[in-house]
Order: C-alpha cells, then structure tokens, then sequence
C-alpha cells in the first residue's frame, strides 16, 4: 500500500540517489506546540528564569543581523538600531548575566569554567565595541560587519551552551527563584 509518506525507486528526489523509504500511510497531525523561541530552526522551551533573556537575544540577533549586512548607505540606520538596542535593553541584560544569572550558575559550578569566562568576556568586548560606535559617528562598514557577527557569536553561545547548562544544573527551586529575580530586574 502507497501512502503520501511513501518513496520508491525512481520516485525520490535525484540528490537522494536509490533511496528507498517506506513509512506509515496514514497522514501526520501536528500538534500545537509550546510557547518556544526558534533558534538555526530548532525550537527550544526555556525555563521561565531564562525567557526574557531568550527574547533579548532575539531582539539582539535582528540588530546583528542589520549590522551583519550594513552598506556604506545603510550604516548610519544599522548603527543607530545598535545603539538604541544597546540603551534600551543590552546594557541591562548584561548587567542581569552578571549579577544574577551567573552567580545563580557558579552556586554549582566553578565560575571559571570556559563557558562563563567566554560571556564574561564577550561582554567586555561588546560593551568596548559599542562605546566606540557611540563616538564614531560614521564608523567603517567593517567594523559594524565585526560587530555583527560578535554579537551573533555571543547570543547563539548563550542560548545553545550556557542557558541549557544553567537550565541543566540549577534545582527547579533555583530556577524560579531566578526566574522572579530577573523580572524584578528586568522592571527596574
């Protein structure tokens, strides 16, 4: 019996060569899924400590991506949304890692582990980065690419390294007590 699932000889796509699948017939229900963020296509539940962090950083990876693809033309815009992304919300998020998230994490684990030295880090150089973008008013296309991809480096870090190990360490007790801390912050 042939289903809408079904791939015989002849019939599969010429990249997947004689390929021969064969898979139930009966038609696939989706399922609504959990409220997740999207990240390189794959869905991820944060704990509740860690989502409005996780919406920062999508906030972060479309500035990226501006800076990312920034033209002679379209810099002074691409810098500008930095910035602005910088004031309004990067600056305390930082603030909130440091203060909170990673102290709750190095409860349990050593703060020198490789993982957290890198976000540390990456902040001090992200912090420099946006206070020379803050002085230069027409800065080199370069520099804002290299911003981009920094910046992208840093959030896709957070959020597929060091927020499942968080996640993957902390006692659920923890987590929410964490979880009112960042909103806590995140209001004031």
């Amino acid at each position: 019996m042939r289903g809408f699932n079904t791939l015989r000889r002849g019939s599969a796509p010429s990249h997947l060569g004689r390929l021969r699948l064969r898979t139930a017939a009966k038609p696939l229900r989706r399922q609504p899924a959990p409220p997740a963020l999207i990240y390189s296509g794959r869905e991820v539940k944060r704990s509740e400590a860690l989502q409005p962090l996780s919406r920062d950083h999508h906030r972060g990876l479309f500035v990226a991506m501006g800076l990312k693809r920034a033209t002679r033309e379209t810099a002074p815009e691409a810098r500008q949304a930095f910035l602005e992304f910088w004031r309004r919300e990067g600056s305390k998020h930082f603030q909130i890692e440091e203060e909170l998230v990673l102290p709750a994490y190095a409860r349990y684990r050593s703060a020198e582990e490789e993982d957290v030295v890198r976000v540390l880090t990456d902040h001090v150089d992200l912090r420099r980065r946006g206070a020379d973008l803050e002085e230069e008013e027409a800065p080199a296309v370069e520099a804002l690419h290299e911003l981009g991809e920094r910046l992208e480096s840093h959030i896709r870090h957070e959020e597929r390294v060091l927020f499942p190990l968080i996640e993957n360490v902390l006692p659920e007790e923890d987590l929410i007590e964490l979880a009112a801390k960042v909103e806590r912050a995140e209001k004031g």
